[in-house]
């Protein structure tokens, strides 16, 4: 028997990204280049962690000093929900989100981090050089990223392309399986890591220009498998 008012609707919830606020990064910026990748319906800026854990995909950005991004995820349980966010669904670090996935970082004298990926975060030296010239400290400004293994992330972007560096500090992944680009500073270091459902970044793709807006349209197509 039909329904007397005709069919039962059908409600669809649309798949949304969220990116992690936790008073830490540039979330304007980041979420206006998402915007312009996945549509301004599909991107949301939220704390509140049942947000972020029904998002289909979840960006966890970051600058400023890795005691205070610590100190202020343990402090909102967000620490808890980026545990969680890396076990189940695709997460982009950015930067600073990028370092906080490993064991633990030099900064601040010391900082345990999440623990996601195990390596630890350690700083340039002050003597670094290339070529017999002083590097400056922090890394700031465009540089290459020469990708080290396939992967999703990297379609249509070619190895070598160029993306906006600012840190001090770089992350040394225990295993070489977990690094998926390096970039020449003085030394090699490890810009990108990857590991499952998890793919971090210490570049700022939303200031990269093309190549960083062609990372994010691969993000919000990525189903998190490598």
């Amino acid at each position: 028997m039909r329904p007397p008012f005709g069919p039962l609707p059908v409600f669809v919830t649309m798949a949304f990204i969220t990116i992690i606020d936790y008073g830490m990064g540039n979330l304007h910026s980041i979420a206006k280049a998402l915007e312009h990748v996945a549509g301004r319906d599909r991107v949301r800026v939220s704390s509140e962690h049942a947000v972020i854990l029904a998002a289909d995909r979840v960006v966890f950005p970051g600058v400023g000093a890795m005691r205070d991004c610590m100190s202020e995820l343990q402090r909102s349980g967000l620490d808890q929900v980026v545990l969680e966010v890396a076990r189940s669904k695709p997460l982009l670090g950015v930067c600073l989100g990028m370092q906080a996935l490993l064991d633990a970082s030099d900064e601040n004298q010391g900082i345990e981090c999440l623990g996601i990926i195990p390596g630890k975060v350690t700083r340039f030296p002050t003597d670094i050089q290339d070529n017999g010239m002083h590097l400056k400290i922090p890394h700031m400004g465009w540089n290459q990223v020469q990708q080290e293994h396939d992967h999703p992330m990297w379609q249509n972007i070619s190895t070598n392309s160029r993306f906006y560096f600012v840190h001090s500090y770089y992350a040394e992944p225990l295993a070489d399986s977990d690094i998926a680009a390096t970039t020449p500073y003085g030394i090699e270091f490890a810009s990108v890591i990857a590991r499952d459902n998890v793919f971090a970044v210490q570049f700022h793709p939303e200031k990269s220009q093309h190549t960083g807006l062609s990372l994010l349209s691969n993000f919000v197509d990525w189903n998190g498998e490598c």
